[in-house]
């Protein structure tokens, strides 16, 4: 039985591609249902299920009014909007996966509407800005991101066959059924980096083996975003946060920063969150070269030809620590602390480069001086990556579990 295929794009630009792509969808037996979120009437090569007027409506806007707008102003409305129908689309079950194409401005408004749809939604982006920097176009979404080659600008030989081949992606992705596993098992999410992966991989085996699945989240800034963005989708029932490096890099300026907002799902949600200051003692940068030159002279260490870490401040580290405390406080659930007095990475252990017992102290001290009194904080005289400090972090979460 076909599926239906939602087909975002600008159809008045583009009119001539879509009618293609859409020719090719229903050649494979799959219905298509046409967005057209241009800001001009569609090109007569193809007409609209749902017109660029009902795009603009949802967000209380008027079609001819976008028109006379300057083109930056006009995408913000059309954006928004795209991202609103789109969000209606799903939830009125209208569709079962998602394609578009475009430049740099389509992708952009395009993607808006793609990023509403939940993980496991197929969904396709034929984008000029492909091979590039796509995070803003992604976000925490498992968008695939197609590279048009050359522009999205007619049907010519290489054109062909990349929307050909795009078409290909999204009819596979909505004629793969997914087997679901007949238990649903409770889900814990943890937060995981190089320097951290031995304790995160025993707390795994623990907690899987008790019954639970764990979603393991490489802390490099998006990871910590899609860690979070799933926690606020109501998916995770508590978070195991062992690897919070990502606070470093929004401090000082590092590559891997997840932003203001790392930390706070789980007590929105209010879902047990165990919080553990791992890699704390590292900020990531790029090659050597990118480094900014206000740290020159700090101590670093090249993890490997791409990334270059910089080990943290006393003052820098208590910063982090008032702002995990200032996030605990504000939890609506269960949440606690697990410090390790031995070190919070593998570089920060006794002999290794990073062991600074007075950085990781300042960070610790921030953290006790401004919690609630009613959270509870346990240190434990070890290392992050010792079996006995990952034994103690599931027992604790255990615990947060049993009385959530």
């Amino acid at each position: 039985m076909g599926k239906t295929v939602l087909i975002i794009g600008a159809l008045d630009t583009k009119g001539e591609e879509y009618a293609f792509i859409k020719k090719l969808i229903e050649a494979r037996g799959h219905k298509t249902l046409v967005l057209h979120i241009g800001v001009y009437e569609p090109h007569e090569s193809i007409k609209p299920d749902i017109p660029n007027s009902e795009v603009a409506n949802i967000v209380n806007a008027d079609i001819s009014d976008i028109q006379k707008m300057d083109r930056g102003p006009a995408m913000k409305i059309m954006s928004q909007g795209t991202a609103e129908i789109v969000r209606k689309l799903f939830a009125e079950k209208r569709f079962d996966g998602a394609i578009g194409m475009g430049g740099t401005g389509g992708t952009s408004v395009i993607t808006a509407g793609l990023q509403t749809l939940p993980i496991g939604v197929p969904k396709v982006m034929v984008s000029t800005a492909a091979s590039g920097d796509t995070r803003a176009y992604v976000g925490t979404r498992d968008i695939v991101m197609f590279p048009s080659v050359v522009d999205v600008a007619g049907i010519n030989r290489i054109s062909r066959q990349i929307f050909t081949r795009a078409v290909g992606a999204i009819c596979g992705m909505v004629e793969s059924e997914i087997e679901l596993p007949k238990e649903e098992k409770p889900i814990i999410t943890a937060s995981m980096f190089g320097n951290t992966t031995p304790c995160v991989d025993r707390c795994r085996e623990n907690l899987t083996s008790k019954g639970y699945e764990v979603l393991v989240f490489h802390a490099t800034g998006t990871g910590g975003k899609t860690m979070e963005s799933i926690v606020e989708d109501g998916l995770v029932d508590a978070v195991l946060d062992i690897t919070t490096t990502e606070w470093a890099d929004e401090i000082c300026g590092g590559v891997f920063s997840a932003g203001r907002a790392r930390l706070d799902a789980p007590g929105k949600m209010g879902i047990p969150h165990l919080i553990v200051p791992g890699c704390v003692d590292m900020v990531n940068f790029g090659p050597k070269d990118t480094v900014p030159d206000k740290y020159v002279g700090r101590l670093f260490y090249e993890w490997n030809p791409s990334v270059t870490l910089m080990r943290t401040t006393p003052e820098e580290n208590a910063e982090m620590g008032r702002i995990f405390a200032e996030k605990a406080n504000l939890a609506k659930g269960p949440v606690a602390f697990l410090l390790p007095l031995k070190g919070v990475s593998m570089l920060d252990s006794e002999g290794q480069l990073f062991w600074s017992p007075d950085a990781d102290s300042a960070m610790f001290n921030a953290i006790k001086s401004n919690i609630r009194k009613d959270i509870k904080v346990v240190e434990l005289n070890a290392n992050i990556n010792d079996t006995v400090f990952a034994d103690r972090a599931v027992e604790m979460l255990l615990g947060m579990l049993s009385v959530s």
